[in-house]
Parts: structure tokens; sequence; C-alpha cells
């Protein structure tokens, strides 16, 4: 079974259902979703915080909420697409790490993100920018074992978003850079698995010409049973 817990924003909701969708039409394995959304979370106590969305710190929960065992996939998923098989990435799953994410080194091209919306912020460099928006997680790895939802809400975001609390650079393990491919950052890859539009979904009129848009519109399409 692969346990894929994803983020969930209303305020982005049809970007949840397309990519739910690619996830159920390019997984060749059993998959378990989790929709993951820190103000439905009635343990967490410090609710948003400063996040730009609503699972901005609830990722980090993830080996707490599978009870520190087994193996678990965070996407930040409103904002993705899937276009190869789960099980592939699944199949990276390296015993000494702690987690595998892409490790991507930019500086973001665009100002802001969600321009248009409620969301609009302002889209800041910072390190290790991106890395945890695709988790493949070893949640039974030491380094998560004090991250509980107290501890959580009490650290900064940029000292979680750094991965500070794994304490051996070596259990911080790489994925290839086709797993989580920045769209509006990186521009077409015709050999991306996983697209991910950081800056906001081809849903926003502002972003409806980002690049790859057209792969996003035919998941919507599907989702509201119209054939692509």
């Amino acid at each position: 079974m692969l346990n894929l817990y994803v983020g969930f924003d209303p305020r982005t909701e049809i970007g949840f259902h397309a990519f739910v969708s690619s996830v159920l039409h390019n997984t060749s394995v059993p998959v378990s979703i989790t929709p993951l959304s820190q103000s439905r979370m009635s343990f967490w106590k410090t609710g948003q915080r400063d996040g730009t969305n609503d699972f901005t710190y609830g990722r980090f929960l993830v080996p707490w909420l599978n009870g520190f065992t087994g193996w678990a996939l965070f996407a930040d998923g409103s904002d993705m697409l899937v276009l190869s098989d789960l099980a592939e990435l699944w199949s990276l799953r390296d015993p000494y790490k702690a987690v595998q994410v892409v490790k991507h080194t930019y500086s973001t091209k665009h100002a802001k993100k969600y321009r248009g919306s409620l969301m609009e912020a302002i889209n800041e460099d910072y390190v290790r920018k991106n890395w945890s928006s695709l988790m493949l997680v070893n949640c039974s790895h030491f380094s998560w074992r004090d991250l509980t939802p107290d501890v959580v809400g009490t650290m900064s975001g940029s000292d979680l978003q750094a991965f500070k609390f794994i304490p051996i650079a070596k259990h911080l393990g790489e994925l290839p850079l086709e797993w989580n491919w920045l769209c509006d950052e990186y521009g077409e890859n015709p050999e991306a698995k996983l697209l991910h539009w950081t800056t906001g979904i081809p849903a926003f009129p502002q972003y409806a010409n980002a690049p790859m848009a057209d792969e996003w519109a035919r998941s919507a399409l599907r989702v509201n049973h119209v054939t692509p």
C-alpha cells in the first residue's frame, strides 16, 4: 500500500481534485490518500500561522500521523499533477535516509505568487525552497521522532523547510528532478513525471497560459467527466 498525504486548501480545491485524479489514473499499486489540512486537525493548536497554504506546517507531521512506522509520500498536491506511475517513485525508497526530496537550486523568476487571488503573496526565496513540496518519508527514521504537534507548533517555518531537525546531512536523500518539475520556473519538459506550478495553478486566470498548462486542463476536464 502506498500511503499518500496530500496538501488540501479549500481555496485551491479544484487543484486538489485534479491532482488526486491524476494519481488514480497513473498509479499501478493500491494507494491510500489522506488530505492534509491544518485547520481541520482538531489536535492542531497553532492554526495556519505564517504559511501561505493550509498545510505548510502540517506536512512535517506525516511521520507522527503514520505512527512513526513505515513509509509515506507527501505532496503539495493542490498545485501538482502526476504524469507517471507513482509506483516508480515509491520504488526509490532508501532505508538509510530519513527523507528523500528533489533538491532544487534556483532563484524564483516571479516576485509574487497566486496573483489576483485571495492567496496573493510575496514569493520569497529561502534555503532549500520547495524541497519539502514532495517528500518520500521514512517515518520510522530517528530524525523524525521529536516532531510531534507540540514541537512542530513551536518551530520556525524556515527551520522546518530547511530540514534542520535532520542532524546528519547524509540522511537527507535525493530524488530525480523529473519527480518535482517546477513548470513556472523551469519551463516545458516532456520527460517530467510530476508537474508543479509553484506560483499558481492554471485554474487561476493569471496562470492559464503557464508552461504545460494543457496537461492540467486535461486532468480538470476528466474530473468534470468531460473527455479531454
